[in-house]
């Protein structure tokens, strides 16, 4: 039996109300993500680093507490507020982020990069867990991939405002742009957001036990093969995506000679209307889909946009012209897309609610080691040795750290330069883009078993 309250909770009203909320702060996410992405060849040149460093500081750097704290916190939040863990998350990460305006060395950055990770682990497995108690299961993709329609807008957000603050003022005045909105939407989570309780959309009664143990947990992924797969297939298809993400700023402006801001602010744009178009296309085309057809449409319509996106990237990356390339990137973006927001609805709905914030977080946790730890290392370790075997003028990394990619190289050693380091990121983003083709088997597998497997609650007395 429902209360007032729990009625409230579900009324369309406080629906809206979530979604613009959870929309925000996973705007100010990935808004605070891009910036570094939109700032890093300044940032290179300022602290004479290599892109190898620079992959480090966008992967391993910030995926390594990230990962680690993500399951922890994902346990914290079937006992806790989900809210309070929200709130926290984004004040802190806003905080931290503007701390990397003070930084003077790339080990002092990488801190401040792992302080980031620290406090974004706390958002996703949270509101992915409340989407669980307030949604419906036919509806929990679409909602997700409304408020993960937060990503492009915050990605278009951090890149053109970011580039074009580091374009007047430097790359440290975009960090403190970027971050303090964050603190004050902090507050407003905490103020307007309420904590339901634990399976109110499946019309479970309330229960007083606590939530079951990690053990428990690992025994019912043991269970469902579909739900191994689905993390399998989202973690590799991370990689490649993570990739794309933090370097595409840095091959816009190398391979097109753009500046810094004319590079942000077309990265920008290109994320945004890829990740909109594909986030929205996957998200509701997939859950209509499985409503009047097949229950296995989630996991077959992610396979389907990561088999093509491979090809489709080979394409872009090659474009003679910077028009082109943009068309073609969109393109391509929207069928890698496809995947992410069936992703997150089949996690929350093979496990049961009191096991969602983990499943979440330990979602969260692989996709970021394989993803964000293993993508843009591996392109800028690639970048580096491509680049140097492209570059006949002696030592590429000591005759190139501070100046390859100028926009407006001015002698032989600078064109040399400039165009091995633009030729060695085309070809590291096109290895990395492979890894697509084996996230989309992963996919097919979990298509086998995923409505056996579909978790099933039984209504309220």
């Amino acid at each position: 039996m429902r209360s007032d309250d729990d009625e409230r909770l579900l009324s369309a009203g406080y629906g809206r109300t979530f979604i613009v909320m959870s929309f925000l702060v996973a705007t100010f996410n990935f808004a605070d993500r891009s910036v570094f992405a939109v700032t890093a060849q300044q940032i290179k040149a300022d602290l004479s680093l290599s892109d190898f460093q620079l992959g480090i500081l966008q992967g391993v750097a910030f995926a390594l507490l990230y990962a680690l704290l993500g399951v922890p916190i994902g346990r914290l939040a079937e006992r806790v507020s989900r809210v309070k863990i929200i709130t926290a998350a984004i004040v802190f990460w806003s905080m931290i982020t503007m701390a990397c305006s003070l930084v003077g060395s790339f080990a002092q950055l990488m801190l401040c990069r792992i302080g980031v990770g620290v406090g974004e682990a706390g958002s996703q497995p949270a509101t992915s867990s409340l989407v669980g108690d307030l949604f419906p299961r036919e509806r929990r993709a679409s909602i997700m991939g409304l408020i993960l329609l937060g990503s492009p807008i915050g990605t278009f957000l951090g890149a053109s405002v970011g580039g074009a603050v580091s374009g007047v003022w430097g790359w440290r005045a975009a960090f403190i742009v970027m971050g303090l909105p964050g603190v004050v939407l902090g507050l407003l989570v905490l103020l307007l957001l309420r904590e339901p309780r634990r399976g109110l959309a499946d019309n479970l009664p309330p229960v007083q036990a606590p939530a079951p143990n990690f053990g428990v947990f690992l025994k019912v992924v043991g269970r469902k093969p579909a739900l191994m797969f689905v993390i399998a297939g989202g973690a590799l298809a991370g990689f490649g995506m993570s990739s794309i993400s933090q370097f595409l700023a840095v091959f816009l402006a190398r391979v097109y000679d753009l500046p810094v801001r004319s590079a942000g602010a077309l990265y920008g744009t290109i994320s945004a209307l890829a990740l909109d178009s594909g986030l929205l296309i996957g998200s509701f085309g997939t859950d209509w889909l499985a409503r009047r057809g097949d229950g296995r449409w989630p996991a077959w319509g992610a396979a389907i946009g990561l088999f093509i996106a491979p090809f489709s990237y080979w394409i872009a990356f090659n474009a003679a012209t910077p028009a082109l390339g943009t068309v073609l990137l969109i393109i391509s973006g929207c069928f890698l897309l496809l995947y992410y927001g069936p992703t997150i609805g089949m996690i929350q709905n093979l496990l049961e609610p009191r096991m969602r914030a983990t499943g979440a977080a330990v979602f969260g946790m692989f996709y970021t080691l394989v993803g964000y730890g293993g993508g843009p290392t591996f392109v800028g370790w690639m970048s580096d040795r491509f680049a140097a075997s492209s570059f006949h003028g002696g030592d590429y990394l000591a005759l190139c750290r501070a100046t390859a990619a100028k926009a407006h190289a001015i002698d032989a050693l600078h064109r040399a330069c400039a165009t091995a380091s633009a030729e060695g990121l085309r070809s590291a983003l096109m290895s990395a883009v492979c890894v697509f083709f084996v996230a989309g088997i992963m996919f097919l597998l979990a298509a086998r078993t995923l409505r056996r497997d579909y978790y099933v609650a039984a209504p309220a007395a």
